[in-house]
């Protein structure tokens, strides 16, 4: 009998400030693992005994004081795998790669948080978006690299919303950084060669609205819903005939001291 594995991902955008939000997603998901970005926590300074008491017992944490940071939370036993790349030689906390106790076998599970680019989409005027497209390419080429490796899921905030239905306005977002056509190239790219499917479309159509980001600079997000699919789950080929069922926690958008992101979870049969 196939048993239920929830895998979700959350950009949190520090979590010292925002774990208490953290009982309200269980509640509403019920995850077996939970991989946040942007935790802006140095390792000795997370949280771990009180998000331990909310029932995740198994944390692997890789942060840095003020910027960037991942973590993964689990109910199951995890280990972490350290050889992973330090992309593009920077040290900044932007990925985290465990190995999962799950059943049936173990799973590689990749947590990330790619770059956002900065505001101007051109390589020579803007660093920021030059590191985003260096660390895209590194890690395409990692991927292409470890295709063959089984039972998979790379998941986090990507920071490209890649589909025309992935921003409210394809036509208007098309020279905004997160869906350039450079951006979306090089994020097709890392999918097709690393041999993921995304998990998420794999329930919802391409031709259906998908977010899972709202700016903090609208007044009112829900009414102006200008959104942008920035938070992605990919899994790899061996698993994609045990997705289940999918969810985005849109609610979580408008809770008090929100994160611009909510919640994306799969539920993986296995």
């Amino acid at each position: 009998m196939p048993r239920p594995l929830r895998i979700a991902t959350w950009n949190i955008n520090s979590v010292r400030l925002r774990w208490p939000l953290l009982a309200a997603l269980d509640e509403a998901l019920r995850p077996d693992v939970l991989c946040l970005q942007e935790t802006k926590c140095p390792d000795e300074l997370f949280p771990r005994a009180e998000i331990a008491a909310l029932g995740f017992p198994h944390i692997a944490v890789r942060g840095m004081k003020g910027y960037n940071g991942v973590a993964v939370l689990s109910r199951r036993p995890i280990a972490v795998l350290e050889d992973t790349p330090d992309w593009c030689g920077k040290g900044d906390c932007r990925h985290l790669a465990v190995s999962l106790d799950a059943p049936g076998g173990p799973i590689e599970l990749h947590d990330f948080y790619v770059p956002a680019g900065g505001d101007v989409p051109d390589r020579a005027a803007n660093p920021k978006f030059a590191h985003k497209l260096d660390f895209l390419a590194e890690a395409t080429a990692w991927s292409a690299g470890r295709a063959a490796a089984p039972r998979r899921v790379l998941l986090g905030d990507l920071n490209i919303a890649p589909l025309e239905h992935d921003v409210w306005s394809h036509k208007e977002l098309l020279d905004v950084v997160s869906h350039t056509p450079v951006e979306v190239e090089a994020l097709t790219t890392w999918r097709e060669r690393g041999e993921w499917h995304d998990a998420v479309r794999h329930f919802v159509p391409e031709e259906q609205k998908l977010y899972s980001w709202w700016s903090y600079r609208a007044r009112d997000w829900a009414a102006s819903d200008r959104g942008r699919r920035l938070d992605h789950i990919w899994v790899s080929d061996d698993l994609r005939g045990r997705l289940a069922r999918h969810a985005v926690l849109k609610a979580a958008r408008g809770w008090e001291k929100a994160s611009d992101h909510v919640p994306v979870m799969v539920e993986l049969a296995l």
